[in-house]
């Protein structure tokens, strides 16, 4: 629903919008693309994809999100994880983790957007290593966007406003151990206890961060924004760079 309305994160993202510098280009990996084997999409004009239930409102359904796709930087991707094979995709598009952050970041869909999947069979060790391998994308004026949450336990009532104490625990680890600059740990979750299991009980929502974080340089600037729980999902986002 940030999508549509105006509230405090719907505004946090835009606000970041107008502050980078613009992208060339956006990769954008999704908690909701999980496919056996990396794919990126390859479509000149990427479908907006609407992959949510049908208790949301129609309003939710008839946006779109029409920013032109990018077969370039799809193949520049799979050059850069060579030799790992990536599959050029024509059997997807925008899902509403990317859509739905991108509307507000850049309300005028004229920015080239393409879609990395996380594939089912790598590590989460494994995802980091692409999102080193994918760094040099952001020399090239790529905006390498991840998205999906720290905090993401679905058991648990998103609805209320009282975030259980684990969640609030874990998001405030994650935050420190970014700011320390040890993905490693981040991306070994496994071993960082209790907290960390409860947390991320769906994981392809925690590894679009390890993209982020693989692509990121030493000491670079750190900003966390829409930093709140609700209930056990995290909206904290980080602008690094």
């Amino acid at each position: 629903m940030n999508a549509l309305e105006d509230n405090a994160f719907s505004r946090g993202w835009a606000e970041v919008g107008e502050r980078i510098p613009w992208p060339k280009a956006i990769l954008a990996i999704s908690a909701h693309w999980e496919t056996d084997g990396p794919a990126v999409t390859i479509d000149e004009a990427p479908q907006t994809i609407h992959d949510f239930g049908r208790s949301f409102p129609q309003a939710l359904f008839d946006a779109q999100y029409p920013a032109p796709g990018s077969p370039s930087l799809a193949a520049r991707t799979a050059q850069l994880l060579a030799p790992r094979a990536v599959r050029p995709a024509l059997d997807w598009g925008l899902d509403h983790g990317a859509w739905s952050v991108l509307v507000r970041m850049f309300p005028e869909p004229v920015i080239p957007v393409v879609q990395f999947s996380l594939d089912r069979s790598a590590s989460p060790e494994e995802h980091y290593a692409m999102g080193r391998a994918l760094a040099p994308l952001r020399d090239e004026g790529v905006l390498v966007m991840g998205s999906g949450d720290i905090v993401h336990n679905l058991d648990v009532d998103f609805r209320k406003p009282d975030a259980p104490d684990w969640a609030r625990r874990f998001n405030d680890e994650a935050k420190r151990l970014i700011l320390a600059d040890d993905h490693l740990a981040l991306a070994a979750y496994e071993d960082l206890g209790e907290d960390a299991a409860l947390s991320i009980n769906s994981a392809e929502h925690y590894l679009p961060l390890l993209y982020v974080l693989g692509a990121a340089r030493p000491g670079e600037p750190i900003r966390f924004f829409n930093d709140e729980l609700m209930g056990a999902v995290s909206m904290t986002s980080v602008l690094i760079g």
